[in-house]
């Protein structure tokens, strides 16, 4: 398990630089400076917590389950939280960035995945971050491993949400009456 525990988590890591080298957003069209720094908040947070998470799995025993289950289990969140997220990158095509971004010509996705939610991809990434606790089999490791991100990635959506509220108004307004933010027909 060891093994493929590594694979996955690689994975997970490798993508989500290669998504942050790749996709950045730099047309000379596009409206940039709307991030407010809100990205370099989540790796900060990313980084230090996850160490942190790692951290307390080894040296506090807070188990939540016995056995190799709660890693299987942590494991396969990762998985679906990251075809999740490249669904929904898919689904945005080229209005996907990493950094929040008007693009030339952007237009308001409101079907498929986002008829459903306003972020899946957050919602994709943040599943792959509980599945990461998840797998550390440690109650006070998941905690520390997901709940921080969850603010950080909350704290981004604010910035999002007030950006494409300026740019589109009154639809974004209605979209927003019409969606949840992460967690269909919750939040």
């Amino acid at each position: 398990m060891n093994l493929v525990s590594s694979i996955i988590y690689l994975a997970w890591f490798l993508s989500e630089i290669l998504l942050h080298r790749i996709l950045r957003g730099g047309a000379q069209t596009d409206k940039k400076k709307q991030d407010k720094g809100s990205l370099a908040y989540i790796w900060l947070v990313i980084i230090v917590f996850l160490n942190l998470a790692v951290f307390l799995a080894y040296k506090t025993r807070y188990i939540i389950v016995p056995g190799p289950i709660m890693t299987r289990i942590g494991l396969t969140v990762i998985l679906l939280g990251m075809i999740l997220r490249f669904a929904a990158i898919q689904q945005l095509g080229r209005l996907f960035t990493v950094v929040v971004t008007i693009r030339k010509d952007h237009t308001l996705k409101t079907d498929g995945l986002y008829s459903i939610l306003r972020h899946p991809a957050y919602t994709g990434s943040l599943l792959s971050f509980l599945g990461f606790g998840l797998s550390l089999n440690n109650w006070l490791a998941l905690a520390v491993a997901f709940v921080p991100v969850l603010a950080a990635f909350i704290h981004r959506i604010n910035v999002e949400e007030k950006m494409l509220t300026t740019q589109f108004g009154e639809e974004y307004i209605n979209y927003m009456k019409h969606s949840k933010r992460l967690v269909p027909w919750i939040y």
